[in-house]
């Protein structure tokens, strides 16, 4: 069976007043069907333009996708018609953006902002979307559904709001859903509560999932695979367990240990990722990450390394000395 995504050289690109940017950079990868695949990297990255131009969201001027092929359950998404595209959009492909207060229209009830995705793409009377929002409210784990369906956002606390929106994009029984950083406003115990949630939903209900957050802590336990993105490129992609526990490239090693861990003593220090992002409009023919890099060659310099085999079956990294054991003494 292919799979249900299929994303091949993605380029996207906003034009500024300091230069060309080029958020997404020829980026590949796929998700199976009911697979949960996470995109990490830093802010900058480019993991939300990317989920953006999947759903072909990135506003015209001054962004625009300028290669490559998303191919969704067979078809390529970037040929199709706009109105085409809009019935894919909540039916098909569900998003969950990154903050919920922003994303729900403050002025329409909750009941209301679920009811209209049913009717607008599943064609429901008003009885029928009621009832299939207050089923909504009771899956995601609201009490009390009925009364917080005459809500409005500002009534409900962050994780409410959260919730409210997985509801939205389950609405419909969508295939694959996009999470876009969905506990970034959250406190620590409502995160793993809105994680869970998340993943015993798309278990039970087949649903594929795409996670984009900043912090591969927060998927160790929810993905099946990882892409590591940075200045708009994959740098290192393969299963969970294999990033975790043999990553094979610096970049993904200083993400894990910035990670604060519970086997360590109380009062080891946090190890911070160093230096800061680069400018996009300013990438040289060098890897974008050498500045920041502990184990950086003089080749890093001359060319960007492609992202190719490293060590098991499916575990890719785009990085000149991956095949070596990156240990601190082998830092330049």
């Amino acid at each position: 069976m292919p799979p249900l995504l299929e994303v091949k050289g993605l380029h996207t690109e906003f034009r500024t007043g300091a230069g060309l940017v080029r958020a997404v950079d020829g980026i590949s990868y796929t998700v199976e069907h009911g697979e949960t695949v996470a995109v990490v990297g830093e802010s900058g990255s480019g993991k939300s333009v990317g989920a953006l131009s999947i759903l072909r969201l990135i506003p015209d001027p001054p962004g625009r996708v300028t290669g490559g092929e998303i191919l969704f359950d067979g078809r390529d998404l970037r040929s199709l018609p706009e109105a085409e595209m809009r019935r894919i959009r909540g039916r098909d492909i569900g998003m969950v953006f990154q903050e919920p207060m922003t994303s729900l229209n403050p002025v329409l009830t909750i009941g209301r902002q679920i009811t209209e995705t049913l009717e607008a793409h599943r064609d429901a009377d008003r009885a029928t979307a009621d009832r299939r929002a207050l089923e909504l409210l009771e899956m995601v784990g609201i009490a009390d559904p009925a009364r917080r369906l005459r809500q409005y956002p500002h009534q409900l606390s962050g994780g409410m709001r959260q919730r409210v929106m997985i509801a939205i994009a389950l609405a419909c029984n969508p295939k694959l859903i996009i999470a876009d950083e969905p506990t970034t406003a959250l406190d620590v115990t409502i995160q793993a509560q809105i994680l869970e949630l998340m993943k015993s939903l798309t278990r039970k209900l087949g649903v594929a999932q795409i996670i984009i957050t900043h912090n591969l802590g927060v998927v160790a336990r929810y993905a099946s695979r990882v892409n590591v993105m940075y200045a708009g490129r994959i740098v290192e992609s393969g299963r969970a367990d294999a990033i975790y526990h043999r990553p094979r490239h610096p970049y993904t090693m200083a993400l894990l240990r910035s990670v604060p861990r519970l086997d360590q003593p109380r009062r080891a220090r946090l190890d911070p990722v160093e230096g800061q992002p680069p400018d996009l409009t300013r990438l040289d023919e060098g890897c974008a990450f050498r500045a920041r890099c502990r184990f950086a060659v003089g080749r890093c310099a001359e060319a960007r390394p492609a992202l190719e085999p490293a060590g098991e079956p499916g575990h890719l990294a785009a990085c000149f000395r991956s095949a070596e054991p990156m240990t601190e003494e082998a830092a330049a």
